[in-house]
């Protein structure tokens, strides 16, 4: 891995990209989203503070375990200062991003367990469905192979109908 001398106070993307083991695209894709900053030197090339080292880091195991980057950025964007995140930031963070989690993998537990039913059914029926209906939501008010909401009728429409 490339070290950086304890005296370069910035990095260049490429710098940043082989320390991190992001790819470029990925920084310039951070950058763009707002989850790390880089000022333009007189020639116009990026150069990122040495804590893009760790935001970066940060981001990408947020990315690892399921978490949006649009929840990334906002959990960033309220640290102090918009400061980088430390241990403690992990730590709280991480807290609350578990139920999350845990809700997710209780939805994917359930994907796993009744995708053969579904692919051997081969109906996707709204009626009875637990991949398309989970706990039978839409069963009460309609059935069949509907994914798409039922169009409402003009009041017009209804009168000349009904």
């Amino acid at each position: 891995m490339p070290q950086i001398p304890q005296t370069l106070h910035e990095l260049s993307v490429g710098q940043l990209s082989a320390r991190s083991g992001a790819a470029v695209s990925a920084l310039h894709f951070y950058e763009s989203k707002g989850l790390i900053s880089s000022r333009r030197t007189s020639g116009n090339q990026r150069r990122y503070s040495r804590d893009a080292l760790r935001r970066v880091a940060f981001v990408r195991a947020a990315q690892r375990v399921g978490i949006p980057l649009a929840t990334i950025r906002d959990a960033l964007a309220a640290l102090p200062e918009e400061r980088t995140p430390n241990r403690e930031d992990w730590a709280r963070l991480s807290e609350a991003w578990r139920r999350e989690l845990d809700e997710r993998i209780t939805q994917l537990h359930r994907l796993r367990d009744h995708l053969t039913d579904c692919i051997g059914c081969g109906c996707l029926s709204l009626e009875t469905c637990v991949l398309s209906n989970p706990d039978d939501v839409s069963g009460d008010r309609i059935t069949g192979s509907r994914l798409m909401p039922e169009r409402r009728q003009h009041p017009a429409e209804e009168q000349e109908h009904g």
